[in-house]
């Protein structure tokens, strides 16, 4: 069990004064709330609604649910309220919470480092089928997501989780949320270092900890050995990415403060190096700087992207040596550009025990219960039981024999999980979108599913790799900001001057040693009927003017605007 005591700020840090006083840190001493979800955190931890779920609200159902543990606490749990079927997109910023919401959850299963067992598999697939109306979405944090979910069947539903070791603690809300982790860790050719002890240690020390269950917002984590870079560890807000150190070996490089929603930042090198051993002390002391200097006053300034933002990696660096572990850490080296152009593992693989990995790709991460309890049957009788969720909405069987590649490859076809994708079906990712949450404006699920289906038909030979990411909403879940197309939904005017469904445009995102967010160009809005056309238009341009072996990021960023709208 985690350890639940509360653990105070260093009282160096009590004692400093901020320069911020206005920003509720409580290194400052300011631990008065100063919004309303700040109060509802300080009123009552959000880890001790679940004894409340289950002895109050699975017997009254929803309607007795507490407003400040539904719209609140119920996220350490990780429980959301769902949008209410068919209000339109045109009502989510005018209608009040209590209106857009249904009286059925979203329930998200933390999976850290995308390492699920075949028996955990079958429980979700078991879960899915018997409880969210066969909904089971991968999602781009290595997670599953259910939906029509009754607060009634909750406490079931966590007894079944929990005896396959599986967890919904703090899969939401301002903690330390799931550990995202190479889905190859372990068994590639090519690993640095096999980060998966890091992982587990994290788990142990902040999952369901007291000590960080209120920090000012979300907290995202990301650890990863591969010199594939396949955990997006530039937009976490702190990232340990596999090097090798000239004197001291392979161990971690350490990134801090990344993020999108609508203020994106690329995450910062601290020029650090550590060894796996120290992983976990590392995480939990920038862990504890996010907690007690972190801003508290305005919730979309209270990512740790803003603090890395006013301090600067030197003085981040130095706190954290300083204040918090108590001692100094190596310099390091900057990751290797990753050779290959695709990072999801998708395809047939070797591994370093000679046998193969497997990676197939679902539709922007839609499936259901059913497929994935006979992917559970197919990773049992041939492979040994192991399989992977990648932070691209992929999925992963290991330990494959080579005689076996062909029946499971056919098998996984057979399921719609392809090992030979499109470039459009490998590269499109989607987010909950309009069916489901309350936050978005327009569809985007079979929007994606159908976009797919339209690009193979009109480009069946294009095989650059090429990212396209749809979000319903301006937040990013979907990482619009850094796709090759990136699609932020929105409310745009037709021909008729009617409002309809439809996205602005970015274009030329990417992750890497140089990383860039897509450019957005002037007035460049599409509805959701012009969008196939309007992609096939620019990827047909990008064939006839890219020059040799050059990505369509590149291109795009030197293309005239009138070529890209």
């Amino acid at each position: 069990m985690a350890d639940t005591t509360q653990r105070p700020a260093p009282e160096r840090s009590r004692r400093k004064v901020s320069r911020h006083r206005g920003e509720g840190q409580w290194a400052a001493g300011h631990h008065t709330p100063l919004n309303g979800n700040e109060q509802t955190k300080q009123d009552d931890d959000g880890l001790n609604v679940r004894t409340r779920i289950e002895t109050i609200y699975a017997h009254t159902g929803v309607d007795g649910v507490d407003g400040a543990d539904l719209r609140g606490r119920m996220r350490w749990w990780g429980l959301y309220t769902q949008r209410k079927p068919g209000i339109s997109g045109g009502k989510t910023a005018v209608l009040a919470p209590e209106e857009l919401e249904d009286e059925h959850f979203m329930l998200r299963v933390r999976i850290d480092g995308g390492q699920l067992t075949t028996r955990q598999l079958r429980v979700i697939g078991e879960l899915s089928q018997e409880y969210a109306r066969g909904t089971a979405d991968i999602t781009n944090r290595q997670n599953v997501q259910f939906h029509w979910i009754r607060i009634q069947d909750m406490p079931e539903i966590w007894r079944r989780l929990e005896s396959v070791g599986l967890s919904t603690t703090q899969a939401c809300g301002d903690v330390p949320r799931v550990i995202l982790g190479s889905p190859v860790a372990g068994v590639a050719k090519d690993e640095i270092i096999d980060g998966t002890p890091a992982v587990e240690e994290i788990g142990r020390r902040v999952v369901g900890n007291k000590a960080y269950s209120n920090l000012p917002r979300k907290y995202k984590t990301a650890v990863s050995g591969s010199p594939l870079l396949d955990v997006a560890h530039e937009i976490n807000d702190v990232a340990f990415v596999g090097v090798r150190h000239p004197e001291l070996g392979p161990g971690f490089d350490l990134w801090v403060g990344g993020g999108l929603s609508t203020n994106p930042k690329i995450g910062v090198r601290l020029g650090a190096w550590v060894p796996l051993e120290d992983v976990p002390d590392v995480h939990e002391a920038v862990t504890a700087i996010f907690r007690d200097y972190g801003y508290r006053r305005l919730r979309n300034r209270a990512r740790m992207k803003f603090l890395l933002a006013d301090w600067g990696p030197e003085k981040f660096r130095r706190v954290l040596e300083e204040e918090y572990l108590l001692r100094g850490l190596a310099d390091g080296p900057a990751p290797d550009q990753p050779v290959q152009r695709w990072r999801d593992h998708v395809g047939v693989h070797e591994q370093r025990d000679g046998r193969y990995y497997v990676g197939c790709a679902p539709r922007v991460g839609r499936v259901d219960g059913s497929t994935l309890s006979k992917l559970a049957d197919l990773a049992e009788a041939h492979g040994s039981g192991r399989i992977r969720t990648t932070v691209e909405q992929k999925l992963l069987i290991l330990d494959v024999e080579a005689e076996q590649l062909d029946a499971l490859t056919e098998e996984l076809a057979a399921l719609g999980l392809t090992t030979e994708p499109s470039a459009f079906r490998r590269g499109t990712m989607a987010c909950t979108g309009l069916e489901f949450c309350k936050l978005a404006i327009v569809e985007t699920k079979q929007r994606g599913a159908d976009l797919i289906e339209e690009l193979e038909r009109r480009l069946p030979d294009f095989d650059e790799p090429l990212t396209i990411n749809l979000n319903g909403c301006p937040n990013s879940c979907a990482r619009i900001q850094i796709a090759d197309i990136g699609l932020k939904g929105q409310l745009v005017t037709d021909e008729h001057g009617d409002q309809v469904e439809g996205y602005q445009v970015h274009l030329g995102g990417t992750l890497g040693l140089e990383p860039a967010f897509g450019r957005k160009v002037r007035g460049l809005k599409v509805t959701a009927e012009e969008l196939p056309d309007y992609i096939e238009r620019v990827l047909r341009a990008f064939q006839d003017q890219r020059a040799e072996g050059e990505r369509f990021a590149d291109w795009a960023a030197r293309a005239d605007d009138e070529v890209l709208t």
